[in-house]
């Protein structure tokens, strides 16, 4: 074993000595015999090692080239997250506007900071860009576009927290559209999905409401005033309780959602904020379309550009069965009139000619007798 690894190592060594006396010789060579002998060895002996370069290249090409479309992949989905995310983001803005101009007065905007913590846990707390300094008080609503948010727990000169309804401790008093039942939204503490869920509890049993009715906050208790939405029936909870029902509701508003918030002044809490919300849906709704009107609005252009191209060829065709040069040129120009066969108009006599008349050519000399006077 060791006898044919130094037998080895040895052709190794005259392949090395070798290949170095004949790059030797190859450099000292005149240029017209050394371009043909580098040829021969390209074609021969170093034709695998070219072809393994050509390989390890292709490699590498494809290596820096897979690289380069995993970034442009990766720079192309961020912008796309980015402008969706902007287009959220400007909804909500716009929404937030149409709120303010329905409400008129007595509230404060503020952003919604949330807390750091575990993307599992639930959102139970917000911090707002707004504090005492601003007018805001304990205890005050903190609503969204959507609905109730929560309410103001602490105060301080530039900044609040407030509690989501998320919160164990957040109550509000509740009531359907129409007013004929209602109860108290306590939030829903499982783990889970349904940890942003609100129970509808304390409703009379003789009052039944159906799944995908509204309930809004009906005014009792001073924190909130009546009307703000607070979110949606969902199905009706089994309890022990046998003299009053428990609804399961989903919520209005998201509070991972939200990062812009109006918070209601004392003041304006005592003031009847009814069908406020009602109105700013009506104005987002009327928002909407105005802006689908105003996309659609290249489409319809061309879709009736379209029409009129499709009634022209058919009128084309329907005068000339045959003739599919008119037709053809019917999609491009509009048709244009050339009658050929129509007579040209006679050319006007000159004006000169009828107006005076053609004088006479023959003298009057020659009408007279040879002798003299007639």
């Amino acid at each position: 074993m060791a006898r044919n690894a130094r037998y080895s190592s040895r052709v190794d060594i005259i392949a090395f000595i070798g290949c170095m006396l004949l790059a030797l010789i190859a450099n000292v060579l005149p240029a017209n015999l050394r371009d043909p002998l580098a040829g021969t060895l390209r074609r021969t002996f170093v034709a695998p090692l070219i072809t393994l370069q050509q390989g390890a290249e292709r490699w590498r090409y494809a290596w820096l080239e897979r690289d380069r479309r995993a970034v442009i992949r990766d720079t192309m989905s961020m912008r796309a997250f980015k402008t969706t995310e902007l287009e959220v983001e400007n909804d909500r803005l716009r929404r937030l506007l149409g709120l303010g101009a329905k409400m008129e007065w007595g509230f404060i905007p503020a952003e919604a900071i949330h807390s750091p913590g575990r993307v599992e846990d639930p959102i139970t707390t917000l911090t707002l860009t707004a504090g005492s300094n601003s007018g805001i008080q304990r205890y005050s609503p903190v609503v969204a576009p959507e609905g109730i948010v929560g309410m103001v727990q602490t105060t301080d000169p530039t900044m609040s927290i407030a509690i989501a309804y998320s919160h164990p401790d957040f109550r509000v008093s509740a009531m359907s559209a129409d007013g004929s039942a209602f109860g108290i939204a306590y939030p829903h503490l499982e783990a889970g999905p349904q940890r942003y869920l609100l129970e509808l509890r304390n409703v009379p049993y003789r009052t039944s409401l159906k799944p995908g009715t509204v309930v809004y906050s009906s005014g009792l208790g001073g924190t909130y005033p009546r009307g703000i939405p607070i979110g949606t029936v969902l199905r009706e909870m089994k309890t022990t309780e046998g003299w009053s029902r428990t609804y399961l509701v989903q919520p209005a508003v998201n509070p991972a959602h939200v990062t812009s918030v109006m918070i209601l002044r004392p003041q304006r809490i005592a003031q009847s904020i009814d069908n406020v919300w009602a109105r700013v849906s009506a104005i987002d709704s009327a928002t909407r379309g105005v802006a689908a009107a105003g996309d659609s609005l290249a489409r319809q252009a061309a879709l009736a550009e379209a029409a009129a191209r499709r009634a022209a060829l058919d009128s084309a065709r329907a005068r000339n069965p045959g003739d599919t040069t008119r037709v053809d040129s019917a999609q491009v120009v509009p048709p244009v009139r050339t009658d050929t066969t129509r007579p040209r108009p006679r050319p006007r006599p000159r004006t000169d000619s009828t107006a005076r008349p053609r004088p006479d050519s023959t003298r009057r000399d020659s009408l007279r007798p040879a002798g003299g006077r007639p």
